[in-house]
């Protein structure tokens, strides 16, 4: 990583072999992030993609891997790969701690070696987002979000090890605590993983224990607008709410969130029990957006101009969930569609300015339609004036999502994991992390007790 890092200062101060070449730096390698870098295969640059993790996530079916259905290596692929077949192209491990947008350079920290500068001469933002609480931080250390693999394990260890304390409790309140599961926000990764949850403990866990009945648990869904899926058409959005309510799943419409603690949720002035609760409610801008001294939207986006280069800055792209864009008088949506469209643009505009020709034109989203998934059987799809739902939906949400996996053999494990576990109801990775286990109980303790518990903190 060390040689990497000093080949590319090379390069740029003038002491290595390429310097003739100029240096884009992207950072964060989702989706927006690696369509840029693949975006700038063919060109005459020196390309260096930056991202704390070593792997790319699927984010889509990150609520799978929260819910047992699929593991974490299903859904992601190493960045490092792309090495392989760009050759312009370095991967470095490495958190961002400072960017300076007048000296063009990006302060790294790489693990076991230190702060290093990284000098560019382009650069490209799609950091993403992260949870937002809406000013209650506090909420965090009891109601993970899910943005990473770290997350969805850490969510699939709280919910299966509630099943486990109910099982060994005596204490019928406590074993009703444990069995009530609470979610906050009814857009489409709270829909998701209510209905995932639901197909889980009325069919995977059935005969699973002797003292409990999974299918007895309660799962609610709390929504502070009038409808789920505020994204999706009315139409859509009651059809959801009819297929949620036969799953068991009790959703709450018109109520905020007042206070998340160690016993559960107060919303609307009344107490619910739990000891999960699952933060699904809204995303802010990564931090790193805030370092660029640029104006950002009440989510923290940075506003961009139509060719997502920030404002007077024509040599930075915010690209991503990390920008706000407005199209036709209406925000990009922040989906993966959009991410990808708004990383290949600039990739591909930075390659054309490389080659010195004309620009390109604004950058236009083509909207190729919204899914969510509702359990088994079940999911819907706007796309302009076409709004479907129901069995055949689902089919083509499953064929869609197989072919958008990273890697060939992503879509052949997903595939067969997705049949077995359609057949059997079965989910193979029914697996609590040793790491993180004294930290998932937040009931309290008997005094007598020789294990001290700590609170579960949301990455």
């Amino acid at each position: 990583m060390l040689a990497v890092t000093e080949a590319s200062e090379n390069a740029v101060d003038g002491e290595g072999s390429r310097t003739a070449r100029p240096r884009v730096v992207i950072l964060g390698a989702g989706f927006a992030g690696v369509a840029a870098a693949r975006a700038l295969k063919k060109s005459d640059a020196d390309v260096v993609l930056i991202d704390r993790r070593n792997h790319h996530i699927f984010q889509p079916l990150l609520y799978q891997v929260a819910t047992a259905v699929l593991s974490p290596s299903e859904i992601a692929a190493p960045i490092r790969q792309l090495e392989a077949t760009q050759a312009n192209l370095d991967v470095m491990l490495a958190d961002v701690v400072d960017v300076d947008t007048t000296h063009r350079t990006v302060d790294v920290i790489l693990p076991g070696i230190g702060t290093r500068k990284v000098r560019f001469d382009l650069l490209v933002v799609a950091t993403g987002t992260r949870p937002s609480y809406f000013g209650h931080d506090e909420f965090a250390a009891f109601a993970p979000g899910i943005k990473n693999l770290t997350d969805a394990e850490t969510i699939r260890t709280k919910i299966l090890s509630a099943f486990e304390m109910a099982e060994a409790t005596d204490d019928e309140n406590e074993r009703a605590r444990q069995m009530n599961f609470v979610l906050v926000g009814a857009g489409p990764t709270g829909v998701e993983l209510a209905a995932s949850i639901a197909q889980m403990v009325r069919v995977t866990l059935r005969r699973n224990f002797r003292q409990i009945d999974p299918a007895s648990s309660t799962i609610t869904l709390i929504e502070g607008g009038d409808r789920v899926l505020p994204s999706f058409a009315p139409s859509l959005s009651k059809k959801v709410a009819r297929h949620l309510a036969k799953l068991g799943v009790k959703i709450l419409l018109g109520v905020k969130v007042d206070r998340v603690d160690a016993q559960g949720v107060i919303a609307g002035g009344e107490r619910i029990p739990s000891a999960t609760v699952l933060w699904t409610a809204g995303m802010a801008a990564s931090p790193i957006i805030q370092m660029l001294g640029t104006k950002t939207d009440r989510a923290g986006r940075a506003l961009v101009e139509p060719s997502l280069n920030l404002p007077g800055q024509p040599e930075i792209f915010v690209v991503g969930d990390a920008a706000s864009i407005q199209q036709d008088g209406r925000p990009v949506p922040g989906v993966a569609q959009a991410a990808i469209q708004q990383g290949r643009y600039v990739g591909r505009l930075i390659a054309d300015q490389i080659r010195g020709r004309e620009p390109k034109r604004a950058f236009r989203y083509r909207d190729k339609g919204n899914m969510a998934v509702v359990g088994k059987n079940f999911a819907i799809l706007e796309s302009g004036h076409l709004k479907t739902a129901g069995f055949l939906t689902w089919f083509i949400w499953a064929f869609v999502h197989l072919l958008a996996l990273p890697q060939l053999q992503n879509r052949w494990r997903v595939q067969s994991q997705w049949l077995w576990s359609y057949l059997t109801g079965q989910r193979s990775s029914r697996l609590i992390s040793e790491a993180p286990r004294s930290t998932i109980s937040e009931a309290p303790r008997p005094a007598d007790a020789a294990v001290t518990t700590k609170q579960t903190t949301a990455p």
